[in-house]
């Protein structure tokens, strides 16, 4: 064990130990009859601006009926104040401070710093924030020696605000590492009222204040902090019987548990033992494993066991999407094949997050739409083995991906599916990245040019009954992945299978912005390493279909550790769910095998390498083709282009084992570009020897070899 980690390790146990007394002492303070008195320090949330009934409904009064009449709660808020003593209104210099200070209290629970962001405050006195916060600690241990005292990480400030770009998000986020620096150096109490509201911006209307219902969440989040009481012990969603974990990383258990509780998981003959977590939460990490199960896994804090059983380790993946991807097995074309088989797929395992709501053309009634601003939107697992019930409301695209895993790896493959219909690529991106790279989406997102017009207008449709200006739904940006993604915290996955585009294939421009964007949200959620693996999108009759086809191939060219496959030869004219799925499962699978898993077998179709000038027109030679065929009938889908960029239906021919010659002398004659499978629905049909389809591109920006 390392120095470091020793002497942390013995805070740790040192702040347990004062924590228990400390609690011991509140507990026979409040049984001898006098009450434990709390002292509310802050600005205007804490005294409750913009909230109605603010004498009642403020946090400090919510904190002191969830307290009880043990104890003695004060607001001690002053609108507009500072943490810095040279701001524009120090705190300290307020008559509230010096009312706190001859309160004496037991407990003193501190939110300063949000006006600190003022464009007068930061950008000049920076420097004095943590002298100036240990300060306000000291004179509070002056007033009483014994006071318990908490610092808070800031309640958020939204994109809405005034001063957003300018300077307020920029220096909320530093703040807050200061007050984590000045916790541990002062041995006080964290108390993060960040976390459990960053995820509601309903709740502030002025994007710095939260309402009634907000100022809940903060006296709940204080609660537990002051009582150690976090509801006992539970593990995250994820972690329910016959779950699947990764092989070959460490095991980890995520859960909360109360304040004084000691945690011990045991699996397989391994145990991990964890101390006291300040904000209940805790994490357990156990030896990385290999493949096998069922296993029994025993979780205990306090005086309550959770038990959990069948476990198997295993490879496990997150599909996810919209529609396409969502489209259950019982929808399909193989669904009497697919589910005349379910019950012998011992190796797999499946979890589904799906929607209660569906996003249909129909007004939500108003409890739909408060459930949905709570994040109530999802029913959320548990994990289950294949069989025919569990399967025939499950993704197809997801069974069959994980059934060629399992048949080809012989090991437990656990899929996770989280997709929901229509919803948009900014919707699954974290709102941290989003306020950070893209904060213009997030503004009036209904209302603007960023979200797709038959997106924003089901929406509105769906929330029509909502009376709350700042009403979510699925569609907008950052909520599938607060409520989509959020459970799958802590959880190990292999990779990820995206399918999703469908939403975003009216600005081409704006999807590769948003693409990798999501993928940098999910690598900083899961791993910095996870695969993307994605479906392109298939053939259908909406004209921005093949210019969106050709950039996510250039996408899957361009991002780090992502692959595709191609699935327009797939497609429905008509209809966006076509229903032959089961080939989308399994090319997303060969692809997953030969580039994670190093298996040797072709996972791509055609892939145009080089153009050079033939006689008359132009030969295109691939990759990924031993041999070239046309699937059913004469080759066909190529367009060939002049220097005027007018693109006319060409004839191809298949010249060699991996060319083709195409031309159109009548009506071009220097051809410089062309382009394969450009018709919105197409029925390109150019395939190697492993029946793999070319995909949708254009030479244009290519490079010719002369």
């Amino acid at each position: 064990m390392r120095w470091n980690d020793l002497i942390d390790e013995k805070m740790l146990m040192k702040k347990k130990l004062f924590f228990v007394f400390w609690l011991f002492m509140m507990t026979l303070t409040a049984l001898a009859g006098s009450k434990v008195k709390v002292a509310c320090v802050g600005n205007s949330v804490t005294w409750g601006l913009t909230i109605e009934n603010r004498e009642t409904a403020c946090y400090p009064a919510q904190l002191q009926r969830l307290l009880g009449k043990g104890y003695e709660v004060r607001n001690f808020g002053h609108s507009g104040a500072t943490l810095l003593r040279h701001g524009h209104r120090p705190y300290v210099e307020q008559k509230e401070y010096k009312e706190a200070l001859d309160f004496k209290a037991d407990v003193v629970v501190i939110h300063l710093g949000l006006n600190d962001t003022d464009p007068r405050n930061w950008p000049e006195y920076a420097e004095e924030f943590n002298q100036d916060y240990i300060n306000l600690i000291h004179s509070f241990r002056k007033a009483n020696p014994k006071a318990k005292i908490y610092v808070c990480l800031l309640t958020p400030i939204f994109d809405r605000h005034a001063r957003f770009e300018s300077g307020t998000r920029d220096w909320q986020e530093l703040i807050q590492e200061h007050v984590k620096q000045i916790a541990k150096a002062e041995n006080v109490g964290l108390i993060d009222l960040h976390t459990p509201l960053y995820s509601r911006p309903d709740l502030f209307a002025d994007a710095i204040h939260p309402n009634a219902e907000g100022a809940g969440i903060i006296a709940q989040t204080v609660f537990e902090a002051i009582t150690g009481n976090y509801g006992g012990l539970s593990l995250m969603p994820l972690y329910t019987d016959g779950m699947v974990l990764q092989r070959g990383e460490p095991i980890l258990f995520y859960g909360k548990a109360n304040g004084k509780e000691q945690v011990k998981v045991t699996l397989a003959g391994k145990t991990a033992t964890v101390e006291y977590s300040d904000m209940g939460r805790w994490t357990a990490t156990l030896p990385k494993m290999e493949a096998g199960g069922p296993y029994e896994a025993v979780i205990t804090a306090g005086r309550k066991t959770i038990k959990l059983r069948d476990i198997y380790v295993g490879e496990v993946w997150l599909c996810s999407g919209q529609s396409n991807m969502e489209m259950p097995v019982s929808a399909t074309q193989n669904a009497k094949e697919d589910l005349a088989e379910a019950d012998n797929q011992p190796l797999l395992h499946l979890f589904q997050i799906s929607a209660l709501y569906p996003t249909n053309d129909i007004q939500w009634s108003a409890a739909v739409c408060d459930s949905m601003n709570r994040h109530q939107s999802m029913r959320i697992g548990p994990w289950e083995r294949c069989s025919r019930e569990s399967l025939s409301g499950f993704s197809a695209v997801a069974y069959h991906f994980g059934k060629m895993l399992a048949d080809s790896l012989k090991v437990p493959i656990g899929v996770i599916c989280n997709a929901v219909g229509g919803t948009t690529t900014e919707s699954w991106i974290d709102r941290h990245t989003l306020e950070w790279d893209f904060p213009a989406i997030l503004r009036d997102w209904y209302h603007g040019d960023f979200g797709m017009k038959w997106a924003r207008e089901r929406a509105l449709r769906n929330i029509s009954a909502s009376t709350n200006p700042l009403q979510r739904h699925p569609y907008a940006p950052a909520y599938m992945f607060e409520t989509a993604m959020q459970p799958l915290a802590g959880y190990t996955v292999k990779g990820v299978v995206w399918y999703q585009g469908e939403s975003n294939a009216h600005n081409v421009e704006l999807h590769k912005r948003l693409f990798s964007l999501l993928e940098k949200s999910w690598r900083r959620f899961l791993s910095a390493d996870v695969p993307f693996y994605f479906a392109q999108l298939s053939s259908l009759n909406r004209q921005s279909w093949p210019r969106f086809r050709q950039s996510q191939m250039v996408l899957s060219q361009t991002q780090p550790r992502t692959w595709m496959a191609v699935t327009s030869d797939l497609g429905d004219s008509l209809d966006v769910h076509y229903i032959n799925k089961a080939p989308v499962g399994e090319r997303l699978a060969l692809q997953a095998l030969h580039h994670t898993y190093g298996r040797s077998v072709e996972s791509e179709g055609p892939f145009l390498v080089q153009m050079s000038k033939i006689h008359g027109g132009l030969r295109l030679q691939f990759s990924h083709a031993k041999t070239l065929s046309a699937r059913k009938g004469a080759l066909c889908g190529f367009e060939i282009a002049g220097t005027d960029g007018i693109f006319y239906p060409a004839q191809a021919v298949i010249s060699g084992p991996d060319t083709v010659d195409v031309s159109c002398t009548d009506k071009v004659k220097e051809p410089v570009n062309v382009r394969y499978g450009w018709q919105p629905f197409t029925r390109a049909n150019l395939i190697n020897e492993q029946g793999l389809p070319c995909g949708t591109f254009t030479t244009e920006g290519f490079m010719l070899v002369k």
